[in-house]
């Protein structure tokens, strides 16, 4: 029997974004509405929490240390040591926070991000008030250069690239479907296609295992799907929690499945809504690159 477990209790109002950061050998993860950037260490249970000044989407280490962070207005970076800030550390002035990319819109924020195999960052973005149409996936160079991917998403979420890199799986909530692109020899995605599709809930953040197999949390569906690499569902793993937002590999071996959960929307949440949940030797995960900014 699969076991589910509480790695980390709290109370995190729309928790988002876990990631393995190998070289730290802690987990990475965020709370959006509560601006905070979270780690995470499983050996020792330490835990950390950086404030930023802006609602912020997800949070991904950098090859030489440090963050890079979608931020309501823009992707920014943070230097070595600024996840390491105590509870209730000051913004990004106070961790010598700076900009990558500043691109404030009003009404719209930033959601969830992942790192490319070639280091680049991809981002995305929604309106609050979830207009259709009204977010987009950006794609961030390591040396700040911007290319939009997609310019008509409604609420951007889960990417992740299959383990040999030619293939990239990308969610738009709303549209209730996994969708797969390739990806062409310059590294963009091209021949968009659907992957899979979900009926109870609506699929959010994922990720992929060394098999190629795709896992996604599924928002008011209350649990974990795992998709095969030709799409066919072969496992669901049922939380305890109603809106569960991402999934990650994480830990020395990269077996466990961490699961982040929200709370935000709920009027009787479960008592688990907010934490971070883990399951304990769930598959084997892909190590994934840090952002080469």
């Amino acid at each position: 029997m699969t076991s589910v477990e509480i790695a980390v209790r709290a109370s995190a109002a729309l928790g988002e974004g876990p990631t393995w950061d190998a070289a730290a050998g802690h987990l990475l993860w965020v709370d959006i509405l509560g601006s905070r950037v979270h780690t995470y260490h499983p050996g020792t249970g330490r835990r950390t929490v950086l404030a930023t000044e802006q609602h912020v989407g997800a949070a991904k280490p950098r090859s030489g240390g440090g963050l890079v962070v979608n931020l309501r207005d823009g992707v920014g970076l943070y230097p070595p040591g600024a996840a390491d800030a105590a509870p209730g550390a000051g913004g990004p002035d106070a961790a010598a926070f700076r900009w990558l990319h500043h691109d404030p819109v009003p009404g719209r924020r930033a959601n969830d991000a992942a790192v490319a195999p070639d280091g680049s960052l991809w981002c995305g973005t929604m309106r609050y008030d979830e207009a259709p149409g009204g977010g987009t996936l950006t794609r961030i160079a390591p040396d700040g250069t911007v290319r939009t991917l997609l310019d008509d998403v409604t609420v951007s979420n889960g990417t992740g690239w299959s383990p040999d890199g030619r293939r990239v799986y990308y969610v738009d909530s709303p549209t209730r479907r996994v969708d797969v692109f390739d990806v062409d020899d310059g590294g963009l995605p091209v021949n968009r296609r659907t992957f899979a599709t979900v009926e109870d809930g609506y699929p959010d953040g994922l990720t992929v295992d060394a098999e190629g197999g795709v896992w996604v949390a599924l928002w008011d569906g209350g649990a974990v799907h795992r998709y095969t690499p030709d799409g066919g569902l072969d496992r669901v793993l049922a939380l305890p929690v109603r809106r569960p937002t991402a999934c990650a590999f994480g830990g020395a071996g990269l077996t466990d499945l961490y699961v982040t959960t929200a709370r935000t929307g709920l009027p009787h949440p479960h008592p688990a809504a907010g934490s971070l949940l883990v399951v304990p030797g769930a598959g084997q995960g892909l190590p994934q690159p840090p952002f080469a900014g």
